[in-house]
């Protein structure tokens, strides 16, 4: 038997006055939240909400989506995170999907109006029986006539719990995938699959109950749930949570809060190295980080470098996905670490590389990366079809094409789906985007492969150019062309003040794709 809760009622016992969550001036102590988590499994089990129950989370980062996530565990409910940008369409198709019995939704911002989202897609899904909007101040009505609020869910309710005894198989979170093709699948994650990764991702973090952490990686995703806020309870650290990265913001908290464990993805450490203002005591900042962690896409070697020269803290990067709870390989301490590698597989966890034939590649040869292990997702929640092709032969089928050198360290080199074949020949834009991004006057760049009749599919690079830079498109090409072979150089070259990000901060290609379309 194995309830994943039971990582923050253990840790409420061992080092109950230890804060758990700040947000703002608001510290949340690890006794506070324990007895939170307890009224909301009361509350859930007093409408009938128990073991197997799916119950949907919309949530910023606040303390409530801690609250709810480890209060439905403890009735033996099943998690479903939803994205906090989606649209009132979407929302309905994930909880349909799911077979959500439970919703709860931020009410949001005037900028962001989530609650109204949120209730829009609830009402058309005859299945979900119960509604409930999180306020900002629990004391207050709900914005929307005739719901209840998570406060009201609350009310009466004990702060004591006997917690359900779910079992180690038993699906904990259902979290979606991005979807960059067709409708988002739901993976369902055991209590085993991430007790497992998160004391890993404890154990690869080294942390310990005198660590503070930022959280601005959004709750909903599986990096911060996992490798942030799960492995954080386990530890007994600090996390602070920022709702919306904004480098200046993150500076802040940083210096107040003498912040020693930072993730992100890489546009986030892109921001901060852009960040030019003279504002904070970086010098003191640098001191207290002793480790920054880097994941969600590949971070390009400069930035890496960059970054770790500027504030004098290693950057460890890592891979994972949602269907692996989520880390597969990450640059571990008492391994050993490469510079642009995501490193060696994690404990318990076996990877190999593979050909269109299935047949495993030689070293430093391209493959598609396959992993196995307690990791491994349970399956996609509906999704048997799915499920034969991505799990096929016993091993989870990443879609994500890799090299291994001779140190059995692992690089990724692209999605399988992100290569382009230019008069048959396979071109990786990752490849492209790391020589470019190393010209002074680039600050980012995407590379797409985009439709030509003669030759198949033409490179085409995004590009965002660094403040005050005047380059031209023939000079970028001719420099680009001087790094790489003649047919893996952009014949396309389109300077753009923004490229489209997703809510976790990834460059979104499909985007992209779907502009070069329209104008076609």
């Amino acid at each position: 038997m194995l309830n994943l809760a039971t990582i923050l009622t253990a840790t409420a016992a061992k080092f109950p006055t230890n804060t758990a969550f700040t947000f703002g001036d608001h510290d949340f102590s690890y006794a506070a939240m324990d007895a939170a988590t307890n009224q909301i499994a009361n509350g859930l089990h007093s409408i009938g909400i128990g073991p197997g129950d799916k119950v949907g989370l919309s949530c910023f980062n606040l303390p409530y989506f801690p609250m709810i996530y480890f209060g439905a565990l403890k009735a033996g409910a099943t998690i479903v995170p939803l994205s906090v940008l989606l649209k009132s369409d979407e929302i309905e198709y994930h909880l349909t999907d799911s077979d959500a019995k439970a919703y709860f939704c931020f009410e949001g911002t005037p900028d962001l109006p989530m609650g109204q989202m949120g209730h829009a897609g609830f009402s058309r899904v005859d299945a979900c029986e119960h509604f409930f909007m999180i306020t900002a101040d629990p004391a207050a009505p709900s914005p929307i006539e005739g719901t209840k609020t998570l406060g009201q869910l609350m009310a009466g309710q004990s702060a004591h719990y006997e917690m359900e005894q779910t079992g180690a198989d038993d699906t904990a979170v259902i979290i979606y995938t991005s979807g960059t093709t067709g409708k988002p699948k739901g993976a369902e994650l055991t209590h085993s699959n991430l007790f497992c990764n998160t004391v890993l991702c404890a154990d690869l973090f080294q942390q310990n109950e005198n660590d503070t952490t930022l959280i601005v990686l959004p709750l909903f995703h599986i990096f911060a749930m996992t490798c942030l806020m799960n492995a954080g309870v386990y530890r007994g650290s600090k996390m602070v949570l920022l709702p919306r990265f904004d480098a200046e913001a993150v500076f802040g908290l940083l210096q107040k809060h003498e912040v020693t464990v930072f993730a992100g993805v890489p546009t986030m450490y892109w921001g901060l190295l852009n960040y030019k203002e003279d504002k904070f005591d970086y010098e003191k900042i640098s001191s207290n980080l002793r480790m920054c962690a880097s994941g969600g896409a590949a971070l390009p070697v400069q930035v890496l470098h960059d970054f770790e020269k500027r504030f004098k803290v290693k950057v460890l990067e890592g891979y994972g996905m949602s269907e692996g709870s989520p880390v597969v390989t990450f640059n571990q301490l008492d391994v050993g670490t490469k510079p642009g590698s995501i490193g060696t597989p994690v404990w318990g966890v076996q990877v190999k590389l593979v050909d269109d034939e299935g047949n495993e590649v030689p070293v430093g040869e391209k493959g598609e990366l396959l992993y196995k292990g307690h990791n491994v997702m349970k399956g996609y929640y509906k999704k048997p079809e799915a499920n034969a092709k991505t799990l096929a032969g016993g091993w989870l089928h990443s879609g994500d094409v890799a090299i291994k050198d001779e140190d059995g360290f692992f690089f990724i080199v692209d999605r399988t789906k992100d290569m382009i074949i230019r008069g048959g020949l396979n071109v990786y834009p990752r490849e492209v985007e790391e020589v470019m991004i190393k010209h002074d006057d680039v600050s980012l760049v995407a590379v797409i492969g985009i439709p030509d009749d003669k030759m198949g599919e033409e490179i085409k690079a995004y590009v965002v150019r660094e403040a005050s830079a005047n380059i031209s498109e023939s000079d970028l090409m001719e420099y680009t062309k001087s790094k790489l072979a003649a047919y893996k150089y952009p014949r396309i070259i389109e300077f753009v003040d923004a490229l489209p990000m997703s809510a976790t901060g990834k460059i979104l290609k499909k985007e992209l794709r779907k502009m070069e379309a329209e104008k076609a």
